[in-house]
């Protein structure tokens, strides 16, 4: 895949973000767009971490029937998610089936729900400022970085679950915290 590519509407963007109608979509219009929102910012999370060993593309298909099963990730009904939840959760065959992810989505509602300042102002603490200068091509874009590898710590002292380094900084390119758009892609953040 190259770094930048045109695509049949003529923008040059992000390599990825033409190779798939969803991924089009999702590239041009959400991904590295500031979220400020403390239930937004949970659905990120949340979906993050059901990536965790998956393609995005198989997130970002199943994303509606995420949001009806976690209750449009509204962090305080999640919360109150019990055992018939989980049961739930685990039978529906529109998201992904893993016990432990849907545990961890769930005390993470919990955990969130806790935080004084919200989730919003707790992630956002972490973004880099100044931000970075968008990386000339995907070899500079890192898996991980200091304010990830702080976040991940963070959020793991509050009792946060399935939130590593990787997924922190997966979560920081989605949600505007970094703007890891390539040199000649079009999205301006």
């Amino acid at each position: 895949m190259s770094d930048v590519v045109v695509g049949a509407d003529g923008k040059t963007r992000c390599g990825w973000g033409a190779s798939t109608p969803d991924y089009l979509d999702y590239h041009d219009n959400e991904w590295g767009r500031a979220i400020r929102d403390d239930d937004g910012l949970y659905e990120r999370m949340t979906l993050e971490a059901f990536q965790s060993g998956l393609s995005w593309i198989t997130i970002l298909r199943k994303r509606p029937s995420f949001r009806t099963a976690f209750a449009g990730f509204d962090i305080e009904k999640v919360a109150a998610f019990g055992e018939t939840d989980v049961d739930r959760l685990l039978a529906d065959t529109g998201i992904v089936r893993n016990r432990a992810k849907i545990e961890a989505a769930i005390a993470n509602a919990r955990a969130a729900a806790e935080l004084p300042g919200g989730i919003a102002a707790l992630l956002w603490s972490f973004a880099p400022d100044p931000v970075p200068q968008r990386p000339v091509d995907f070899s500079e874009v890192p898996a991980v970085t200091a304010e990830s590898k702080a976040m991940a710590k963070e959020l793991k002292r509050r009792g946060f679950r399935f939130v590593g380094p990787t997924t922190a900084y997966a979560l920081m390119q989605a949600t505007g915290m970094v703007n890891d758009h390539v040199m000649g892609c079009f999205v301006e953040i």
